[in-house]
């Protein structure tokens, strides 16, 4: 019955998985039905309404307590700072999508787990192995392509890539559910976003409200697209090995750099072609570094569990 249950758990995960970072692969065809509206609009009005359809979630799902359970300085800090890096990392991507530069974006988001494994040697002091060093070295590597090939740096991948990492770095810092945190995360943003807002409306360039219907609702409708996926992912994580949400991850931007060709007909030099295959194969090594690495943790706990079971060290 235990194993019928796993099985339907990581069934249930996979579902979800594939789901949420499905969402986050197609999301610049949603931002570009906005495209009308500023980028900073758009930014404001999902700081907002994602805020409006996190309470309404909370209310519905969370007991009455939950800020007092998990608000102190602290906690309170550490959301503050992941609004304001998870914000740039909204604020770069919606500006991009809009304008031609989506191939540019899944780089960013190839390149995010090795920014992590940066921070851990930094900030944490953490050792690499050497499949690790080559990793990186392969993803500086491609970097340097990309800047004589653009004749610029890859700035949004690099933010892209930095702000996301460091969202995810401080959230690793926090003690809560996704629904807890982007009510959090959100009221923080809600008073600058609603001052810009208003900016906006007093110098007449404000799309909300002002345009179709339909235009008003996609822009309200932005909350939804962040609190969706975030809901799902945060139930496949809890149900799925750590293997598997690894390799997921992988989806999102492979998504959004087929949809870049492919759909929005950027252009893919052989420069750039050139840089991407080098991620990618740094994206291979990650993966099956980290496929070896927890297989040999589980070995060792099954070995290091059956010599503390009874019986089994005295079986001779």
């Amino acid at each position: 019955m235990t194993g019928d249950t796993d099985r339907r758990a990581d069934k249930t995960g996979l579902l979800y998985g594939l789901i949420a970072y499905g969402i986050w692969g197609l999301v610049p065809l949603f931002w570009k039905l906005v495209d009308q509206a500023s980028a900073g609009e758009i930014l404001g009005m999902r700081m907002i309404w994602s805020l409006v359809f996190a309470i309404i979630l909370a209310v519905i799902t969370l007991p009455r307590d939950w800020f007092v359970q998990i608000a102190n300085r602290r906690t309170l800090l550490l959301l503050a700072a992941a609004s304001v890096v998870v914000s740039i990392n909204w604020g770069t991507f919606i500006w991009a999508t809009n304008h031609g530069h989506v191939t540019e974006t899944s780089l960013g988001y190839y390149i995010n787990p090795i920014v992590s494994i940066l921070f851990g040697v930094v900030l944490l002091h953490e050792r690499l192995a050497r499949w690790q060093w080559l990793a990186v070295a392969l993803a500086a590597a491609a970097v340097v392509v990309m800047t004589i090939e653009y004749g610029r740096l890859p700035w949004i991948s690099l933010v892209l890539a930095f702000s996301f990492g460091s969202y995810g770095l401080i959230k690793s810092q926090v003690r809560a559910g996704a629904l807890q945190t982007l009510v959090i995360e959100s009221g923080v943003m809600f008073v600058p976003a609603l001052v810009f807002l208003i900016i906006l409306q007093v110098r007449g360039i404000l799309t909300f409200g002002h345009l179709s219907w339909l235009h008003s609702l996609l822009l309200a409708a932005g909350g939804l697209v962040t609190l969706v996926p975030l809901i799902l992912f945060s139930a496949a994580a809890r149900r799925l090995p750590l293997t598997v949400v690894g390799m997921l991850q992988y989806l999102a931007p492979t998504m959004t750099f087929l949809l870049g060709v492919f759909y929005f007909g950027e252009e893919m030099s052989p420069g750039r072609l050139i840089g991407f295959v080098m991620v990618w194969i740094a994206v291979i090594i990650l993966t099956i570094g980290m496929v070896i690495t927890l297989r040999r943790s589980d070995a060792a706990a099954i070995v290091t569990d059956m010599k503390d079971s009874p019986g089994v060290s005295g079986t001779r």
